[in-house]
């Protein structure tokens, strides 16, 4: 929709133009007629004609200066500039067709007319209002003209007459401008249906990923911040349960009616889909930004939705994952990515609260050597593109990492192994990044030539980090994840002790994500299906021990990761 109102803009923005430069060369005719044709009138004491030479040039210059302007400012003048050079223009037009009518005999000029081409153009650049002050401003030139010359005449036959003309140039104002008008609320009305969620009446998924491009882009000119805040309703699908689509839909409108009036004029408010909702912060910093999501998510709580006390904590409550940009994210997709994983940690975290972006990178740059700090943002780099080229591996490795934490306080692990463990499964996929993109998003089997190329990935992951110091100990995690309790696993065929035992814990929380995630070639399992695969799956593929104290975790957590797989859906 926005395509076409740009194209439209610009093919009247061209008519407009051409019909000054059209009045331009009327001006030259003009000129040529009065001092060619007419040679009685501007003949010099010496009998000399005048001049015409210098008054020619200036206005093919000014026709040539104009042209050339109209083919490089459509795209590159700001809107404030366009209104300062109309005015410009305006003042230039109404001057050069004011000297013509003096030059033209004044009162008895047949002139007058060329005053319309301004007001036409003027009305229909700058709407009703600009176009009348500029009839006015005609007018008043044109009566200014006639009571001038004809001081002298007892009754000012001209005065009269031109009052006929003005009437005119001040109807077309404001015929044309209120045409100008109607057709722009036409516009807006229709920009309105393209743009906005017809439920919710906040700003629809399509328009807010072509605004957030929008402003990301002048936030990388201008050097200034971008928040994001991403918002889920909690328990939704339970409330849809109880009451009704049409009860929810209802939630759903007065959420976005709190929203928009808890941001500033400015702040684009959108649905980001289902029961998502986005907001852009431009020039907007995390603190400031987290001040703005605590005060939604407050007075969400405070409001009294219909049937909310059968919710499973007595209130309909949002989770609120808050990132920023330059600082967390480098582009849009990375804040978005960045905006939904502080999201998912609200979600986890007993909810109705606001999360920030933390990156697990940020705190192994103070773990690792100072000449190999380049090497974290490479790694960055490279997990940015394996995220693009399988959205599931990025989800899935921070849902590992937090499965890994909750495993890792059961286990009781040291503060160093806690924070291997971490590393581990932060960069546990990082050797996906040489697997091709069909590969990874199979929705069928894998042949046996794909299957082995999958299977190079912890290898893979490995030699990238195989050079920092600081990571010799995530090294053998990595390359062991995929190895099985009985030997029948990759790359090394190790069983039970063998494999190291952080290794056997990652194995267990990636399994499970894994389970409980929808991934191209399956669907994922429920929670409880999960763990009966686990206890099915302990002693052959999973360390029993490790797999018991992880199902504890889950059951001691029901409600958290029961939420979290209905999360995963979307």
């Amino acid at each position: 929709m926005n395509e076409i109102i740009n194209r439209r803009q610009n093919k009247v923005y061209e008519i407009v133009s051409i019909v000054k430069i059209t009045s331009l060369l009327f001006c030259g005719i003009i000129v040529f007629n009065l001092f060619f044709c007419n040679k009685k009138i501007y003949r010099t004491a010496s009998d000399e004609f005048f001049n015409v030479f210098p008054i020619g040039m200036s206005i093919c210059i000014l026709v040539l200066i104009y042209a050339i302007w109209i083919i490089f400012s459509i795209k590159k003048i700001n809107l404030r500039n366009i209104k300062i050079i109309q005015i410009i223009e305006d003042f230039i037009f109404i001057l050069l067709f004011t000297i013509l009518v003096i030059l033209s005999e004044g009162h008895l000029s047949q002139y007058k007319l060329l005053f319309l081409f301004i007001i036409i153009t003027s009305t229909i650049q700058s709407k009703m209002k600009h176009g009348i002050i500029v009839a006015a401003i005609s007018s008043m030139i044109v009566l200014t003209i006639d009571l001038v010359y004809g001081r002298k005449l007892d009754v000012n036959y001209y005065f009269e007459n031109d009052l006929i003309l003005c009437g005119i140039f001040t109807l077309t104002a404001w015929l044309l401008g209120y045409y100008v008008k109607i057709e722009n609320e036409y516009i807006d009305k229709l920009s309105n249906l393209a743009n906005i969620d017809g439920l919710t009446e906040v700003y629809n998924h399509r328009f807010f990923q072509d605004a957030l491009k929008s402003v990301i882009e002048k936030a990388k000119e201008s050097k200034f911040s971008v928040s994001l805040i991403l918002l889920d309703i909690d328990y939704f699908k339970h409330y849809n349960d109880l009451n009704g689509h049409q009860k929810g839909d209802d939630v759903l409108r007065q959420i976005g009616y709190i929203l928009n009036n808890n941001v500033r004029k400015g702040d684009i408010v959108a649905r980001y889909g289902g029961e998502e909702f986005v907001i852009i912060l431009s020039n907007t910093d995390e603190k400031t930004s987290i001040t703005v999501a605590e005060r939604i998510r407050a007075e969400v709580e405070r409001w009294e939705f219909e049937g909310e006390k059968n919710q499973p904590n007595g209130k309909i409550t949002i989770s609120v994952g808050v990132s920023t940009f330059p600082s967390k994210a480098k582009n849009e997709v990375e804040l978005i990515n960045s905006a939904d994983d502080a999201l998912y940690r609200a979600k986890f975290f007993n909810k109705n609260r606001v999360e920030t972006y933390h990156s697990v990178l940020e705190e192994l740059k103070k773990d690792i050597e100072e000449e190999h700090i380049d090497l974290i943002t490479s790694i960055k780099t490279l997990i940015s593109i394996i995220n693009n080229k399988d959205r599931y591996t990025y989800g899935h490795i921070e849902r590992v990492v937090m499965f890994a934490k909750l495993l890792a306080n059961k286990l009781e692990l040291t503060s160093k192994e806690k924070k291997t463990l971490k590393y581990a499964a932060y960069l546990h996929d990082i050797g996906k990044i040489n697997i091709a993109k069909e590969i990874l998003n199979k929705k069928m089997s894998l042949t046996n030539e794909e299957w082995e190329i999958l299977k190079q990935h912890p290898a893979n992951g490995v030699d990238l980090i195989r050079s920092v110091e600081s990571l010799k100990e995530v090294a053998p995690i990595i390359l062991y994840h995929h190895e099985r309790y009985d030997g029948k696993g990759y790359p090394a065929q190790l069983k039970k002790d063998e494999i190291p035992y952080l290794s056997r814990i990652l194995t267990v929380v990636d399994s499970f994500d894994a389970m409980t995630s929808n991934r191209p070639y399956g669907l994922r399992k429920n929670y409880e299906d999960a763990l009966l695969e686990l206890r099915k799956c302990a002693g052959t593929q999973f360390d029993p021990e490790i797999a018991e104290k992880f199902i504890e975790v889950v059951n001691e957590n029901k409600d958290k990761f029961d939420s979290l797989v209905s999360f995963n859906e979307k």
